[in-house]
């Protein structure tokens, strides 16, 4: 029987839902075309936006009757390329998904839908004087998700850990159709953790369409200090002894030079004068552990040399603090028309070496870096600005940025803390796994989505899109409407 053509296609997905969440037309499918990472972008052929978990079953159960590709998608912040469209294929939209569907102060959970943005499930467990641990930078727009698909962290996974850490169960449709749940309402589970498999799949396996996680109590007091340092090895250096010390603070986060001169810029924040770093360290907890703490976070920061600290006097000098720190990246844009963003791993102990090497290596290639970063577990972040509009700038941002990615291998880390692979890291993979490694990371996948239409392209080398080759022609590609170039 001969393929449908490729307007039979379209027409029938238009079908599954009202006219007016489906989109084709250039100036909607244009908004859709990029995540975060702005350097890459493709065209999908529509974008479908379900309201109910019922239509984003349908709308998979019918991609994979048709081989088509989709891409899950929710407010596309991703900084790797993860919910880049595919050549040939569709975006599946889930903001409307945006329900907490149970919130239990008891039992200290909350259920909801994909489409949820992170700080809303705090803000709902506020009153029970509880909160939702990962607070990604782009908290306020991010969703659950996407926190789960690329396992997000924050500036407080130090202490609490990343989104794996406070996903106790989830319902998904995988990419063949099926629905399943996995985990629960406790931790306590028997057999395989194919809750902690799922988390942080970047969307290979499927679309999660209910999430369970754990809400923790709000800390009882706060103690935030900023202190600032002549060079950014202090300042790692200063983190390498807090570690060493015993002390596990909420937070510990790095800010260099030029972070800082976009944060000053953007939202007016106040930092020590003739400072080429400053460190943020906040100690949370039961107030009489916090004020034992405190002593000894004095006496180390005072032993690091500092230029000034300034110990936040109430909230607001805290909030003041992290508006600073949480809106680096999207300050950044003042400085530069484009940049791109990393998120390598080093081990602690030699924060201070790595960022003395991305700065001789910025310098030599004359780019501007900037730095901004989770220190505490040595999550670099460093922010490439380069001016898309000269040729070959991004092609030298791209090549500093591998040589930053390769220097975290070599020191015996990884190639993303946070951000995930997506499109960006795809092709680091074989210097951090083995051809052996890579080949179970892919059955693994090939058992969740044995066609490859979940977000194809994504994660492993030259991935493509092997859908469209192991089983005949698509009808869109046959009507020319799919590129594999």
């Amino acid at each position: 029987m001969e393929n449908p053509s490729a307007s039979a296609v379209l027409a029938r997905l238009a079908g599954l839902l009202p006219a007016s969440r489906f989109m084709k037309g250039p100036a909607q499918l244009a908004a859709y075309e990029s995540d975060g990472l702005t350097a890459f972008h493709v065209r999908p052929i529509a974008v479908v936006v379900p309201e109910t978990q019922e239509e984003v079953i349908k709308l998979v159960r019918f991609c994979h009757a048709e081989k088509l590709p989709f891409v899950a998608r929710g407010s596309g912040t991703s900084l790797s390329g993860g919910s880049l469209p595919v050549h040939g294929g569709i975006v599946i939209t889930l903001n409307r998904l945006n329900r907490i569907t149970k919130l239990d102060p008891k039992q200290r959970i909350a259920v909801v839908e994909p489409g949820v943005i992170n700080t809303h499930v705090t803000n709902a467990a506020a009153p029970y004087g509880l909160l939702y641990a990962p607070d990604p930078s782009s908290q306020t727009i991010c969703t659950i998700g996407g926190n789960v698909a690329f396992n997000s962290g924050g500036a407080h996974c130090l202490k609490y850990g990343m989104t794996s850490n406070h996903v106790l169960g989830l319902k998904a449709v995988l990419a063949t159709g099926e629905v399943v749940e996995f985990g629960g309402l406790s931790r306590e589970q028997i057999g395989p953790d194919w809750t902690g498999l799922f988390v942080g799949n970047e969307g290979l396996f499927g679309i999660a369409l209910e999430i369970t996680v754990q809400l923790l109590p709000k800390p009882e007091k706060f103690h935030t200090v900023l202190a600032g340092y002549r060079t950014q090895e202090q300042a790692g250096d200063a983190v390498s002894a807090i570690v060493a010390s015993g002390l596990l603070p909420g937070a510990i986060e790095i800010m260099d030079a030029l972070a800082l001169e976009a944060a000053t810029a953007a939202v007016h924040a106040d930092y020590p004068p003739g400072c080429e770093a400053v460190l943020i360290v906040e100690l949370e907890g039961p107030r009489e552990v916090v004020e034992a703490d405190r002593i000894r976070l004095d006496a180390i920061l005072a032993a690091s040399n500092p230029v000034e600290t300034r110990p936040a006097k109430d909230a607001n000098e805290r909030l003041l603090i992290w508006k600073g720190r949480k809106s680096a990246f999207s300050a950044v844009g003042r400085l530069s028309p484009d940049f791109i963003v990393q998120d390598g791993v080093v081990p602690r102990a030699r924060l201070g070496e790595a960022l003395r090497k991305i700065g001789e290596w910025s310098r030599e290639m004359g780019l501007r870096c900037a730095n901004v970063f989770h220190a505490g577990d040595g999550n670099l972040h460093p922010l490439i600005l380069y001016n898309g509009t000269q040729p070959g700038q991004l092609e030298l941002a791209e090549k500093l940025a591998g040589r930053i990615l390769r220097m975290c291998i070599e020191m015996g880390g990884s190639i993303t803390g946070e951000h995930g692979v997506g499109v960006e890291k795809r092709d680091y993979m074989p210097d951090m796994f083995t051809a052996d490694e890579l080949d179970c990371m892919k059955r693994l996948r090939a058992a969740f989505d044995p066609l490859e239409i979940a977000n194809p392209g994504k994660m492993f080398p030259q991935a493509g899109a092997p859908a469209l080759t192991q089983h005949g022609l698509h009808p869109l590609e046959k009507a020319g409407v799919i590129s594999r170039e």
